[in-house]
């Protein structure tokens, strides 16, 4: 099939919830993609922040082929070698200050919705604090957590009430939590579609505090940040703090739909059977995946490379970008002018990209295996298309 017919036929078939870019996708290897003509895209975008060894990395494909042609799939009322192998793993690389447990789902909007659920059995409280120009799913559980209105408004009649704050108060936090109806303050430690802002770490030590003051949980929404993507497994060990509940999903399965939350044992031994569940969560592809994701991820010290990338991309770019915010393979480009057109201009030389809900930050979320030479002719891309694109002054 061509572009135009695949595009069509989605238009005709599919409702009309995704803005998306003019090529239809069909191949992936390491840090690159190909369109239906043949085009090569070297993807600085990461199906979302979901690639996160590359498109189709070996380990991963290898590991689904073998348990696909075992038991594809048995839903998690049966024991399975391939989840206990996986949740070891994962719970293995889970922050050392902590025991953990973990629960499988399929989104990272599941994930969170889990999270709280889970918080509020623990705690015999409903209310939850979130952080202004947080994002954390569309299901109306996460969504009632989403701080951008425009995603909310059709819905609040059903929504539960979510309290906010602004990032950085903690009197208002405390003025939230003294209520003592709050049973989490759940928070994503770099805000990636607001512009990849980072929440301090003095803030969250304190918000560490004061919920250990007032009796609630402290929840991170690593669907993003988790998984190494940031330099380490978990935004913990950058922050100094420990949670209670860690959401992770996107890179969890380097491009196979799953989700997890990891659980401190406190939390996890108020849990009852029935509480919580899910038919495809913990499938044997899904466990596959993750187990070899996280195996890649230790072997090849991968978590490092995403250390050295960031650096490769600020020493590069940093010249001629107001800011380059994040860590790892989680970034955010301040521009001087809106995304929009240099995104189009960097497609154009074969370069994908992200924008954010700031119309002048660039978000840049590349697989772990991207090479120096990659990011060097991400930067000489950026360089001709910010030429391109006209700054305030001269658009003016």
């Amino acid at each position: 099939m061509t572009t135009d017919e695949i595009v069509n036929l989605e238009n005709k078939l599919e409702i009309p919830t995704y803005s998306k870019m003019p090529m239809a996708l069909v191949e992936g290897d390491g840090a690159y993609v190909w369109d239906a003509e043949g085009n090569r895209y070297l993807d600085f975008y990461g199906g979302h922040c979901v690639s996160l060894l590359g498109h189709s990395p070996a380990p991963v494909v290898e590991a689904i082929k073998e348990q696909a042609e075992k038991l594809l799939f048995y839903s998690n009322v049966a024991h399975s070698p391939v989840r206990a192998q996986a949740a070891e793993r994962l719970t293995s690389l889970a922050p050392e200050e902590r025991d953990w447990q973990v629960f499988f789902a399929n989104s990272g909007s599941e994930a969170n919705e889990t999270s709280l659920k889970l918080a509020r059995k623990y705690t015999g409280r409903s209310g939850v604090v979130a952080l202004e120009d947080g994002w954390h799913g569309r299901t109306l559980g996460s969504l009632a957590t989403t701080h951008d209105e425009k995603y909310r408004t059709p819905y609040l009649d059903v929504l539960p009430e979510t309290t906010w704050i602004p990032v950085g108060d903690l009197d208002a936090a405390e003025e939230a939590l003294a209520g003592e109806d709050v049973a989490a303050v759940l928070l994503e430690p770099i805000q990636s579609i607001a512009g990849m802002k980072e929440i301090p770490a003095d803030f969250v030590q304190g918000l560490r505090d004061l919920c250990d003051t007032y009796g609630t949980l402290l929840a991170f929404d690593e669907v993003q940040t988790g998984v190494g993507r940031t330099g380490a497994f978990s935004m913990a060990d950058h922050l100094g703090t420990t949670p209670d509940l860690i959401s992770l999903a996107k890179s969890l399965g380097a491009g196979v739909p799953v989700s997890s939350v990891l659980v401190t044992d406190k939390v996890a031994m108020t849990v009852e059977s029935g509480d919580q569940g899910s038919t495809y969560g913990g499938g044997m592809l899904a466990m596959a995946a993750v187990k070899a994701t996280l195996e890649t991820l230790v072997e090849k010290n991968l978590m490092a490379r995403a250390t050295a990338i960031h650096e490769q991309v600020r020493k590069h770019v940093g010249p001629v970008v107001e800011e380059v915010r994040g860590r790892g393979c989680l970034m955010g480009l301040k521009l001087d002018r809106p995304v929009g057109p240099v995104k189009d201009a960097l497609r154009e030389q074969g370069v994908l990209v992200g924008g954010s809900s700031d119309p002048h930050v660039m978000r840049l979320m590349p697989p772990l295996v991207v090479s120096d030479e990659d990011v060097k002719t991400f930067a000489d891309a950026l360089h001709t298309a910010l030429d391109e694109t006209p700054a305030p002054a001269e658009a003016a």
